[in-house]
């Protein structure tokens, strides 16, 4: 395998694939009896019941939220989505979500769809102001994972230590979830708490992640990994599976050093979901569908243990793919917030967004170069189509108490645009909206990031 297609395959692989939907002229709001409602009844219906959004600007008053807030209520995890993997629009909203729910709702985490090593960096920085954001994004910020190198993400985490440093005592935290590269800061924990809490371990922990741990950059590392054989990339999730058993295994006495150890657990843990989410074989389209299953499951477990050994609530941060609990694309048999409706039931919110026309960054299909598209307006037969009819600004919809005939459409599948890491991509996708998720957060129009990677 080359190393431009390998990069291409990690990217394809780790950040949702999600094309977009060609929106062509369907029939699917056309009705066929009685029953299915009129696309002038559904217009209507939901012009009543959408509320404004003022704007995406994650400065100024957050009054509109508010009503946001209502749709949240108590949910202890809330999984915020993107329609693309590189719109400004999307990025700014979250900051500004993010904002509304740690000032008013009292959540105390970001999580990202971003590796659980690279969260334990940028966490630093919140909490500490360790290191230089911008060294560490360029630093972790690689291969698949580039796409979020970008100015919007770089201001949200930018307020977060800000807002940390305005309480030190109540402080927000970063946090990655996802299973796509493992830093060798997170080796170095491991391993430095074997030796100095379980030293008879030392010898085999050492031995088991001897020539594992990164010794180039993220995306260099990501690259080569994946162009091991098989048979090596196996042989090393089985090292990583003892190594984290054995430390799992361990007890330790209650209090700071019990603490120590749950941390490392899972940072063990997290060395090993990488190694398994590459053992699979990438050249069989099963065992594909098997792998993007047992990623968003991981990604989905990191968030309940962050919740359930923080005791924070949390804003989770990905593409409408994950957060739903949907699994529109075959590819993807089961979502990250199918997970988490499992685990934590109705104290998980899912928020997916919409859009009507604009411009995103992605990477190339066919050279994995990050380029700006744009995409034209929506045509009749797509939700979005609509969508934007039923009101003249950016507005929120809380998809579950929505009037009967608003629910009755949301249950139907119609095209949707729904762009994820690479593009163009000519596959269409087929979502009912109410069926994904809780609330709908509708733009009208997009714009690209400012990327601040390489061209």
């Amino acid at each position: 395998m080359t190393a431009r297609k390998t990069a291409v395959l990690s990217s394809a692989f780790l950040l949702s694939l999600g094309p977009v939907a060609v929106a062509t002229p369907a029939t699917a709001d056309t009705p066929k009896h009685s029953s299915v409602p009129t696309v002038t009844s559904v217009v209507d219906a939901i012009g009543r019941s959408a509320h404004t959004l003022r704007s995406t600007d994650p400065e100024g008053s957050l009054r509109d939220l508010n009503v946001l807030g209502r749709m949240v209520k108590d949910a202890e995890v809330v999984g915020l989505g993107e329609a693309t993997h590189g719109s400004r629009d999307f990025f700014r909203m979250k900051h500004r979500v993010l904002r509304y729910l740690v000032e008013r709702k009292g959540f105390r985490t970001f999580s990202l769809e971003l590796p659980w090593s690279s969260g334990v960096r940028v966490n630093e920085y919140v909490l500490h102001g360790k290191g230089d954001l911008a060294r560490t994004a360029r630093e972790e910020f690689q291969g698949s994972y580039r796409i979020w190198n970008n100015q919007d993400y770089l201001d949200l985490i930018e307020w977060m230590r800000a807002y940390n440093r305005h309480h030190p005592t109540d402080p927000v935290r970063f946090a990655g979830n996802d299973m796509g590269y493992a830093g060798p800061e997170l080796y170095d924990r491991v391993t430095d708490h074997v030796t100095r809490t379980h030293p008879h371990l030392k010898a085999r922990v050492t031995a088991l992640y001897d020539g594992l741990a990164p010794t180039t950059d993220a995306a260099t590392y990501m690259e080569r990994y994946l162009g091991l054989p098989l048979t090596e990339r196996k042989k090393r999730a089985e090292r990583t599976l003892e190594a984290y058993e054995l430390l799992r295994d361990q007890h330790t006495a209650p209090g700071p050093s019990r603490r120590e150890h749950i941390w490392t657990v899972q940072h063990a843990r997290a060395i090993h979901q990488m190694a398994k989410g590459y053992s699979y074989d990438i050249t069989d389209e099963s065992q594909v569908t098997e792998m993007m299953k047992y990623r968003d499951r991981v990604m989905a477990e990191n968030v309940a243990w962050w919740h359930r050994h923080t005791g924070d609530r949390i804003l989770l941060s990905a593409h409408n793919t994950h957060v739903s609990y949907d699994a529109f694309d075959p590819r993807y048999p089961k979502t990250q917030g199918a997970f988490l409706r499992d685990s934590l039931g109705g104290d998980y919110v899912s928020i997916g967004f919409s859009f009507h026309s604009g411009a995103f960054k992605a990477f190339g299909t066919d050279d994995d170069v990050i380029r700006t598209y744009r995409v034209n307006a929506a045509k009749p037969g797509s939700n979005e189509h609509t969508l934007d009819r039923a009101h003249p600004r950016d507005y929120m919809l809380d998809m579950r108490t929505a009037p009967h005939v608003v629910r009755t459409w949301l249950a139907r599948p119609r095209l949707t645009w729904n762009i994820g890491a690479g593009w163009p991509d000519p596959m269409e996708y087929r979502i009912a909206l109410g069926e994904a998720h809780d609330v709908l957060i509708h733009l009208n129009e997009v714009e690209a990031t400012t990327y601040l990677g390489n061209p």
